[in-house]
């Protein structure tokens, strides 16, 4: 496979080491022999790519199994970018989703199958389902005539070596979006395949290595996880839901080299007494991305992993899991600091810090961080006016640069970038992107309101825990209005409360001024 294939990596390391466990899941160790030869077998079930200008998608409904995996490497192995479907969503988000995508196939897991006769329900157009572990699929051909379902055979087949042309979309992920329609970011295999590149260049890992993967497929930094251990034959070393929570016996028993997760996990490891002197001391990497990572959480990680080094990323997935990276030196606390800087960008990533005209400024002033390079991907699918707003070419400039809307500084020519906040109504709730736009905007729906205001509450070392909403007008069934949120929304952007206030507070401009209600919070419970 071609070196700018996002699959090749795994395709080289399956010649290399076919006896290595490419996968260690529910007590088991995956070969590269075996995840090649059962995504192979998957692969071939695919529909074939036609020649059009854009590659075919192929969503993968499952997570944290053997049949995710797989689906995963089948879809890019066949020539098709992937499309994650995550079963803990609304169905009809998931629904919406596939329609968007245009997907002409669907890989499904045991988890998520009890989920699909609601999935296909009102999905309309013919669709290539596969059902890996299926025995008898009379029942779904009847109950669903205008889709084709296959089951896979057990055959060891090489994996197909699928060419791809510049800018294929290797994958394809959903973010929130301000309007109440999520955004659906396309990613190519060049852009993935550089910041792997980068990522190998810096880490150095090899077919020893036993890396984490603690992220949904539907968060871009599983691609980390996945792909750059399998490009170096590491083990991707998947822990159950149940262990995420307190994951310390996991890094341990699965003797980890890796560990990449939000830094929430680490405050709640903190607050579990989980960051002991010494207590991982097969750790070689800790990583952290995703939100804002509390300098006293670091300190605390750094004392538990002696022997690894700490790295905190950044990056929106625009810019391709991450474009940034800060490596924090052992025993380097800054009184001055809260929060750990982002530090500078990655090999091929240009960074500036602009005014609202998008002009530079000097170091030492706030602004927006914007960025280019090669890891900026493809822009929104099917919305060419929300991809003119984010991608942007700055005066004075030839390249197209991404707004992320965070406000950083530089407080000197010699320092690191810092985060200081959302310059817009995004928020990140324990790692997940979260547009306030887009919760308002369903709850406007629900509750046939003109105006509802969301804040994320409350607030955290690493970010927020949650949402809090408020709305005007005393008739509205606040109790009705949650309980229509949890079909519509995934769990981590329903809010937790919806109060009801008198009269909105307003700022000096005349808007709601967010941060008087959050203001009120306080006491609350």
């Amino acid at each position: 496979m071609s070196e700018q294939h996002l699959a090749g990596g795994f395709y080289r390391s399956s010649q290399r080491y076919p006896d290595r466990p490419a996968l260690s899941i529910d007590g088991e160790q995956i070969s590269y022999r075996q995840l090649a030869a059962l995504a192979s077998n998957l692969s071939r079930l695919l529909p074939e790519q036609p020649s059009v200008a854009q590659s075919p998608l192929t969503a993968v409904f499952g997570q944290r199994s053997l049949l995710a995996y797989a689906g995963i490497l089948a879809a890019l192995f066949a020539g098709h970018g992937y499309v994650p479907l995550n079963p803990d969503f609304p169905v009809a988000r998931l629904r919406n989703m596939l329609a968007r995508a245009k997907c002409r196939a669907l890989i499904i897991d045991q988890q998520a199958l009890p989920l699909l006769p609601q999935l296909l329900a009102e999905t309309e157009t013919p669709l290539v389902v596969i059902l890996p572990r299926e025995q008898d699929l009379a029942a779904h051909r009847q109950a669903h005539p205008q889709h084709r379902f296959y089951a896979a055979d057990a055959l060891e087949q090489e994996p197909q070596h699928m060419p791809v042309r510049r800018g294929d979309i290797a994958y394809l992920l959903f973010t929130s979006g301000s309007t109440g329609i999520p955004k659906g970011v396309m990613v190519s295999h060049d852009n993935a395949c550089h910041f792997i590149d980068s990522a190998r260049q810096r880490y150095q890992l090899d077919s020893s290595d036993r890396v984490s993967q603690t992220f949904a497929l539907t968060f871009d930094l599983s691609v980390f996880d996945l792909f750059l251990a399998w490009q170096a034959g590491a083990c991707v070393c998947v822990p159950q839901a149940g262990e995420l929570i307190k994951p310390g016996n996991y890094i341990n028993r699965e003797r980890l080299t890796l560990w990449f997760s939000v830094p929430s996990t680490a405050l709640f490891m903190k607050k579990f007494g989980e960051l002991k002197a010494d207590k991982y001391p097969t750790l070689k990497w800790s990583l952290f991305c995703g939100e804002a990572l509390a300098e006293e959480v670091a300190a605390r990680w750094s004392l538990a992993a002696p022997n690894a080094v700490l790295e905190n990323l950044y990056g929106p997935t625009e810019l391709t899991i991450a474009c940034t990276v800060y490596r924090r030196e052992p025993g380097a606390a800054d009184s001055e600091r809260s929060v750990v800087p982002i530090g500078e960008p990655l090999p091929g990533m240009t960074a500036m810090v602009v005014d609202e005209n998008l002009r530079q400024v000097p170091a030492g002033v706030q602004g927006e961080l914007i960025l280019t390079g090669p890891q900026l991907t493809l822009g929104y699918l099917d919305d060419a006016e929300r991809t003119r707003r984010a991608f942007v070419q700055p005066p004075d400039c030839d390249r197209i640069y991404y707004r992320t809307g965070d406000s950083v500084i530089r407080r000197s020519p010699q320092q690191p970038l810092e985060y200081v906040g959302r310059l817009d109504n995004q928020i990140q709730v324990n790692g997940h992107r979260v547009e306030l736009g887009e919760v308002e905007s369903a709850i406007r729906n629900q509750a046939q309101i003109d105006e509802a205001v969301a804040v994320g509450w409350p607030v955290t070392d690493t970010g927020v825990g949650g949402i809090v909403a408020f709305v005007l007008g005393s008739d509205i069934d606040t109790g009705q209005v949650l309980s229509a949120l949890k079909s519509q929304l995934p769990g981590y952007m329903t809010p937790s409360r919806i109060h009801v206030v008198e009269r909105y507070p307003l700022n000096s401009n005349g808007k709601i001024d967010r941060h008087a209600l959050t203001a009120t919070l306080k006491g609350k419970k």
